[in-house]
């Protein structure tokens, strides 16, 4: 986050601004914006939140930043090319990790650029300026304001931080080494400490790059980056510190990959509610069905603090409420979806389904099923693999609701076999809410009725797998879509 000072005062003088109700993850789905991005920054400007992130592709393509903006953080707006290349003379690729951040009425947005291996190199880390959040963006300085190795740090992943007493500081560093300077009061020059010097080294141990500042009840946070960027060990860890300049002692390990949820979880940055102490941590991470480096998307989780100050552990968790009317990170395998109305809608079809890419062992899968038309089901597909287009293509399970009069719990795999069915009343067009507790071989159904499952069977056929929706001679709408880990 860009100084929690910052961002109070930037919304202390716009009260337009209101607080989301406090959530326990982006419930409208993460990926919670389309496209790859990665290294995601946040700022509060005027009456929105915003996310600034970089472009998740080749180095040589990675030529322009886009940020994205949102007054509730569930409608995000895209704002592209808010800085290219195009408006820095100097720099021509590997546009990095943008830290935006407003001051004298100016916003300024700190990028790398080239990424540079040795001092004989031009590029490094700059800085440009605009009038409007949005941009475009300008190169403030015409140069890198920071441009060689200093204690070893590679000069990238830069955060600007504003302390309470209006000192600005720049965190940064590459190669497994951190630094931290002070910027002066214009935000484009650096000055000095006390003892003369510019630069301080403040590596914590395991610093890979990364990271991050913030400030919360007098304590300062740093969070960084560890392990690969490309791998699954990507993780976040913090320390605390009675001064910006530290020592940072590492603690914990605050993010890291989920095998059920995503790999390569990392780079991230915190968002504080203004007026509130709800925190959330912006971050990038790579779903379990895709193996391209580049395929990095941007999620956001919440973060939450014990009673002595410490982070604990976030949880990547699964939600989806469809109110941002968008199915990303969903995959179609038959039938016409559409996110519409805060629902995810499947037309007719006899076998449409849609999943998501997780892997879940044992679980507790929730979602709103409204059978809207014909004489079929609806419902909940989970722990599935080798899903296709075809009616029961894919090896699984899946619970539904029927007009019929029934509940159903089923096998598939390229056939059907019925496990379990239960009468029960289910009228077109009225929401009922299905829950599916899978624990090992022990498979429960319940609607409605959360307490006395209408179906209770033993089959241990698939332990784990994606998890969806799904219908079969019916249309239906499906919200509020929740899957926990058991």
């Amino acid at each position: 986050m860009k100084s929690v000072a910052a961002v109070l005062v930037t919304l202390l003088t716009v009260p337009g601004l209101a607080a989301p109700p406090a959530s326990p993850t982006a419930v409208a789905g993460n990926p919670f914006v389309g496209g790859r991005y990665a290294d995601p920054d946040v700022a509060v400007y005027n009456d929105r939140y915003w996310v600034f992130p970089t472009s998740s592709r080749s180095y040589a393509e990675q030529t322009y930043l886009d940020a994205f903006s949102s007054t509730d953080l569930v409608n995000w707006s895209k704002h592209s090319n808010v800085l290219t290349t195009a408006n820095v003379s100097w720099a021509k690729y590997a546009v990095w990790a943008p830290a935006p951040i407003q001051r004298n009425g100016r916003y300024y947005l700190y990028f790398a650029a080239n990424d540079i291996q040795n001092n004989s190199q031009l590029g490094g880390i700059g800085v440009a300026v605009a009038d409007r959040p949005e941009g475009p963006y300008s190169d403030a300085i015409g140069r890198p304001l920071i441009d060689r190795f200093v204690n070893g740090a590679q000069p990238i992943d830069q955060d600007v931080f504003i302390d309470d007493d209006g000192q600005a500081y720049i965190y940064y560093g590459g190669h497994g080494h951190a630094n931290v300077a002070r910027l002066n009061s214009d935000m484009t020059s650096l000055g000095t400490f006390p003892d003369g010097s510019v630069f301080k080294e403040i590596t914590p141990a395991g610093y890979v790059e990364g990271p991050q500042m913030l400030k919360r009840n007098g304590k300062y946070y740093l969070m960084w980056s560890e392990g690969g960027w490309t791998g699954p060990d990507y993780s976040v860890a913090y320390a605390m510190a009675d001064s910006p300049l530290g020592p940072f002692r590492r603690l914990d390990k605050i993010l890291a990959q989920d095998a059920a949820v995503a790999r390569g979880a990392g780079h991230n940055a915190a968002l504080n509610i203004p007026g509130t102490d709800t925190w959330y941590t912006f971050y990038h991470r790579r779903p379990l069905d895709e193996t391209d480096g580049n395929a990095r998307y941007l999620a956001y989780d919440r973060m939450n603090f014990a009673a002595d100050g410490t982070i604990e552990r976030v949880r990547m968790l699964v939600r989806d409420n469809f109110d941002d009317n968008n199915a990303i990170g969903w995959k179609t395998y038959g039938g016409s979806w559409t996110a519409t109305g805060g629902q995810y809608r499947a037309g007719h079809s006899y076998g449409g389904k849609s999943l998501l890419a997780d892997n879940h062992t044992n679980a507790v899968y929730d979602a709103d099923v409204t059978v809207t038309s014909g004489t079929g089901d609806a419902g909940l597909v989970f722990r599935a693999t080798a899903a296709g287009v075809g009616t029961d293509t894919y090896r699984g399970y899946y619970a539904g609701i029927t007009p019929a009069g029934q509940v159903i719990l089923g096998r598939a795999n390229n056939n059907w076999t019925r496990l379990g069915a239960a009468p029960m009343t289910i009228t077109p067009g009225t929401r009922h809410h299905l829950r599916v507790e899978a624990a090992g071989s022990t498979l429960k159904v319940f609607v409605d009725d959360m307490t006395n499952p209408r179906i209770n069977v033993i089959d241990g056929t698939y332990t784990a797998g994606s998890s969806g929706v799904r219908v079969y001679n019916a249309a239906a709408a499906f919200d509020n879509i929740s899957i926990t880990s058991s």
